[in-house]
């Protein structure tokens, strides 16, 4: 039996066809009085479960009402489902739509508009599904509003590196997540097209971009330090990271949600180098921050081994478990059986801990840099984009010298004040796409979290994690209804 959202029966032309934009929604007769006629739907992250997205859901609630928004926290690729790959979770997500635009039917609604938020891994599950609601046909009858991600990983979690470094850890590190991780890091061969599957999605000529461009408020929140699981580069969809260092910088901030939302348009000033402070006071300022660190880094010489072995030895049997629920999906599109692979609710604060592992790996690896004047890097271990030398040079260059009609996002830095992160071609080329998209891209400082990839949704209510709260007012504020 073929499932409700499936592309395996599409052929490559298809997928890549140049789309041509449906006629705008006509307007029809309203639907019954006090029912909302506007879908918002949340998608969790990585590991993650309804519950992450509640604060959202609270705030929506609480600025419109319900004749104004039905919400959908979808439920359906939670936990450890989500290691079944951005592909499978869409699918599953798709359906749990689809099955709730029936219901609201039946109960009276006449759903003409449609938002989708996606928290981390979300965000790109988030854009595999309206690609496939778009091919089904669901944006011919209602109107895409709203796509906003929060700390999602445009570009993958690879961290850019060269040499024996890149292949130590972005290729052995994807293997600990399964397929996702192998999605993730740009390890994998989507549908034998010899691309990477976020390739795919970023293709200009793909129907996952076309949806994307179907939407008229296009926007995501990234964070600029402190997040350990998704980067500013990735989250920000940059080929630079201005914020290493941030003594270094004057941050400016938009007025009313200070200080924690940056100016789009003039996110910083360089400070000169003469008023920088002197290596003696760097060395004191260092110091006191080392010394408050002294437990925190105690802790991890002792406990990081730990939790890494745990969290191997998870991966491991997750990552089997994983094939056998991909084989199941493929087979069964009633899903039965899935419950045995999820992870108990009594193992949820340790699979917070082999999380959190994952995370400090991620986080200790630096990130390196191309050589001066140089944008073009070679990684056998990714199949990149089918530009050549010259168009490859030509589309990093445009990156700075032109701008589409279409693109939302003003430039946040100049880049020739900061090098050029050594990233793949196939994460130049999705660069240049997604800017080509266009999204308003909204910089984010969290500086009383050191866990800014929870915070930047408040993920669970603690005090540490109040940033957040200007965060989702700001996104509050700029949606469309």
């Amino acid at each position: 039996m073929s499932l409700p959202f499936d592309l395996r029966s599409i052929d490559k032309q298809t997928l890549f066809s140049k789309w041509v934009m449906a006629p705008s929604l006509r307007k029809s007769g309203q639907s019954t009085p006090h029912k909302a006629q506007h879908l918002v739907v949340l998608v969790h992250g990585l590991w993650g479960n309804p519950n992450h997205v509640n604060y959202l859901a609270k705030a929506l609630r609480d600025r419109y009402s319900d004749d104004q928004l039905v919400i959908l926290a979808c439920r359906r690729n939670l936990g450890s489902l989500t290691y079944d790959g951005i592909e499978v979770g869409a699918e599953r997500v798709a359906r749990e739509i689809e099955e709730a635009l029936e219901e609201l039917g039946r109960d009276g609604h006449k759903i003409t508009q449609f938002s989708i938020i996606g928290y981390s891994l979300g965000g790109l599950v988030a854009r595999y599904v309206i690609g496939l609601l778009h091919f089904k046909g669901l944006f011919d009858r209602m109107s895409p509003v709203n796509f906003t991600t929060f700390a999602s990983p445009h570009l993958g979690v690879r961290t850019p590196l060269t040499g024996f470094q890149n292949h130590l850890w972005n290729v052995l590190g994807a293997r600990t997540l399964s397929i996702s991780g192998r999605q993730l890091f740009l390890i994998d061969n989507f549908r034998n097209t010899d691309r990477p599957l976020l390739s795919v999605l970023a293709d200009p000529d793909s129907i996952f971009i076309h949806a994307l461009s179907r939407f008229q408020n296009r926007s995501l929140y990234t964070n600029i330090i402190n997040d350990r699981t998704a980067v500013y580069y990735t989250t920000g969809i940059s080929r630079v990271d201005p914020y290493i260092d941030l003594s270094k910088l004057n941050l400016r901030y938009v007025k009313g949600y200070e200080p924690v939302i940056l100016d789009p348009e003039h996110p910083c000033d360089i400070i000169p180098a003469h008023e920088l402070p002197n290596f003696s006071q760097r060395l004191r300022i260092q110091s006191r921050s080392y010394l408050r660190r002294t437990p925190i880094i105690l802790a991890l010489v002792i406990l990081l081994p730990i939790a890494i072995t745990a969290f191997l030895i998870n991966s491991g049997i997750q990552t089997f478990r994983s094939r056998r629920r991909i084989q199941l999906h493929e087979a069964d599109d009633q899903e039965e059986g899935f419950g045995i692979y999820k992870i108990p609710w009594m193992v949820q604060d340790m699979r917070m801990g082999l999380e959190d592992a994952f995370e400090n790996a991620n986080a200790a690896q630096a990130q390196e840099y191309l050589p001066q004047g140089s944008e073009e890097i070679a990684d056998p271990n990714v199949a990149g984009s089918n530009l050549s030398s010259a168009s490859f040079a030509r589309s990093t260059e445009s990156l700075t010298s032109e701008k589409s009609e279409h693109d939302q996002s003003p430039l946040i830095e100049p880049s020739s004040s900061f090098p050029t992160l050594a990233l793949t071609t196939a994460q130049f080329a999705m660069i240049k796409a997604l800017d080509d998209v266009g999204f308003k891209k909204h910089l984010v400082h969290i500086h009383q979290s050191s866990h800014s990839h929870a915070a930047i949704i408040v993920r669970t209510l603690k005090p540490a994690f109040e940033e957040g709260k200007v965060v989702v007012k700001h996104w509050l504020d700029n949606f469309q209804i």
